[in-house]
């Protein structure tokens, strides 16, 4: 049923990576809240989680910081502390059930509901998740081999409920996305919003129209794939970094020699995991198979990454390289921490071929949005692409290819999600919008 729009609509983008939240008033206007840290003002909240104990082993329960104050925190190390990112990739897996984090266990919407605090808390006085209209992205298929949705949204409702945001609704991101760009709009158009994030890439089409002065939107189709910027990384990682950690190496048991078991090397390969590795009895297995190893020295190099939390670094490492492969043919890759030193130069040839599979599956998904909706490539008038991944180049080719590069645009990477959901709480009926709950 419709009502009147409200004084505030609060839009929630908790990505992967980062995590963004904006403000509308109902005007039109819309603004991404700040975080004052460092000396300077951010509209990105990293999503992180640092856990310490103020006084190790007196039974305390642990301190948590969030964002760039759980960075610091964790560079800082002057505690034993747990440090976790990308834990959005948990959100649909069945598998994760809880993690320990000194002497406590944290299901997953007690590590989100956590992290909502921690932002709460650096957005300043008068900022209230509970606010009467709360607009919450949600991706249109979640990361993981096998992702259970309802599971994720489950979840989801839990940890915002902790904060007094119950009644909060949930939206594709790439219709928040899609509400951004429409702003722009100044004619009718079939628009195709494809949406990069950390852990998913998720592609709606959306008709805009505007009817005196009014914006109108019909969905036409959307789908999804846990195929994103984090995937990118892991090739690079199994590629360059995995080898030179005992990735292919033997050990001996008993009479028999045998492979280091690969899914060590996936959770390597992939930072949500590997962050889990010192709590979930691999760290002490790795070090079992150190002692019966035939060549022992990669795997006391991998031991030391999760030991001594070096994934962090690492994968700042990773990052670097990928990013820097958008703008040139040859990087030198570099990892020097601990007595480790891993170096490689990638090409951009090498990238494009580790990442082919999952470009050709990226545009599958595509099509298959378009099929969804009905419509061809030629109906598409504009493509808008938003997150860190649509600048990689091999990215930027397929929808090129697909639909000529006169139609792509593109907008500020991390705000636009936020800004369309806090858009679409101020529509005649945000409710219409919340279809995404029986995905």
């Amino acid at each position: 049923m419709s009502s009147a729009p409200p004084a505030v609509s609060i839009g929630v983008d908790f990505g992967t990576s980062n995590t963004v939240v904006a403000l509308s008033d109902g005007d039109g206007r819309v603004e991404a809240v700040r975080f004052d840290h460092g000396g300077r003002t951010h509209s990105v909240y990293v999503s992180a989680l640092c856990f310490w104990e103020e006084r190790p082993g007196a039974g305390l329960h642990p301190r948590a910081e969030g964002g760039p104050w759980a960075i610091e925190q964790f560079l800082e190390g002057r505690t034993i502390h747990r440090f976790i990112q990308s834990f959005k990739t948990f959100a649909a897996s069945s598998a994760f059930n809880t993690t320990q984090i000194f002497r406590q266990r944290y299901k997953f919407e007690d590590l989100l509901a956590a992290f909502l605090r921690t932002l709460t808390r650096h957005a300043g006085e008068g900022f209230d998740l509970g606010a009467p209209t709360i607009m919450v992205g949600r991706p249109v298929k979640f990361a993981g081999g096998n992702p259970n949705d309802e599971l994720a949204m489950q979840r989801y409702r839990a940890a915002f409920e902790r904060l007094g945001a119950g009644h909060a609704r949930y939206v594709y991101e790439p219709v928040g996305a899609a509400f951004s760009f429409a702003r722009s709009l100044d004619h009718d158009a079939t628009v195709l919003v494809a949406d990069f994030g950390g852990g998913t890439s998720d592609f709606s089409v959306m008709r805009f129209s505007r009817k005196g002065g009014v914006l109108r939107a019909e969905p036409l189709g959307h789908a999804g794939i846990g195929i994103a910027g984090d995937t990118f990384d892991y090739r690079i990682v199994d590629h360059i970094v995995s080898p030179r950690l005992g990735k292919g190496t033997n050990y001996r048991s008993f009479d028999k020699v045998l492979p280091i078991p690969n899914h060590y090397y996936s959770s390597l390969a992939r930072w949500h995991q590997l962050a889990m590795m010192r709590g979930n009895g691999d760290l002490r297995e790795l070090q079992q198979l150190a002692r019966t190893a035939l060549d022992p020295a990669p795997l006391h190099d991998f031991i030391t990454i999760v030991d001594h939390d070096l994934g962090f670094a690492l994968y700042r490492a990773v990052s670097d390289t990928k990013v820097a492969l958008s703008s040139n043919d040859r990087v030198e890759f570099r990892f020097a921490r601990e007595g480790i030193d891993i170096g490689a130069t990638v090409t951009r040839d090498d990238f494009e071929s580790w990442i082919a599979d999952d470009i050709e599956r990226l545009g599958a998904t595509v099509d298959e949005a378009l099929a969804k909706s009905g419509i061809t490539a030629r109906d598409v008038e504009k493509v808008f692409l938003t997150g860190g991944t649509s600048f990689v180049p091999a990215v930027q080719r397929l929808f090129a290819e697909r639909f000529g590069e006169a139609r792509l645009t593109s907008a500020d990477q991390f705000e636009s999600i936020a800004y369309g959901l806090a858009l679409i709480g101020h529509t005649a009926d945000p409710d219409r919008w919340t279809f995404a709950e029986a995905a």
